[in-house]
């Protein structure tokens, strides 16, 4: 296991662990010389997610089933989240640096959630996973909510990709991100959860 204090000295210098597969016992360390991050004041969702969301079709959860939230997103072919990460991760929910948002459906079986790190007023998205329709795009949008509400000033993605970029995703140096990256961590930051009901 990765150690809580190891993880988030990492994230405080913008570099983040990745496993090669989900049975890799020792994950290597990344950084990147261009940076994806969504700002926080220009999170959009389409139209249709929107509707899907005001017609309240899934149930929204909160730091519920962190685990299992991240063995969802490793559950694919090809995964950088080892058994290793997983049990580094859980750790640091357990100390409150880390958090979920999951969705399920109206029989509360598990549908799509995101988790990621927060430290100060950074928020580190980490890998986000949807089983039923626009389950990850709803998962993103409360995470939004959670982090807009919990005063939260950086939302950093890792990479940009064309599926982030029409959330609001933008691309920007290293040395933009460490800016950014310093200011947030000098300021306090809530996860907060946003309430929700189902029809």
């Amino acid at each position: 296991m990765i150690e809580p204090n190891e993880l988030l000295n990492a994230y405080a210098n913008g570099i983040f662990p990745m496993a090669d597969s989900r049975d890799d016992e020792d994950a290597k360390w990344y950084t990147s010389s261009r940076r994806g991050i969504i700002p926080i004041d220009n999170f959009h969702v389409s139209s249709n997610v929107q509707r899907i969301i005001r017609n309240k079709h899934y149930h929204i959860k909160f730091d519920y089933n962190f685990r299992q939230v991240m063995e969802a997103c490793a559950d694919r072919d090809s995964t950088w989240i080892s058994h290793e990460i997983i049990e580094s991760y859980s750790r640091l929910h357990e100390l409150g640096y880390a958090h979920s948002v999951s969705i399920y459906n109206k029989k509360w079986e598990l549908v799509g959630g995101q988790y990621g790190v927060s430290l100060g007023a950074a928020f580190f998205g980490e890998s986000l996973f949807g089983w039923a329709k626009e389950a990850s795009k709803v998962a993103l949008f409360w995470t939004h909510q959670a982090l807009q509400k919990g005063g939260f000033e950086l939302w950093d993605t890792q990479f940009w990709t064309e599926h982030l970029a029409q959330f609001g995703c933008i691309e920007i140096p290293a040395e933009e991100y460490e800016k950014r990256l310093r200011s947030a961590l000098e300021k306090e930051a809530d996860f907060e959860p946003v309430e929700t009901k189902i029809k």
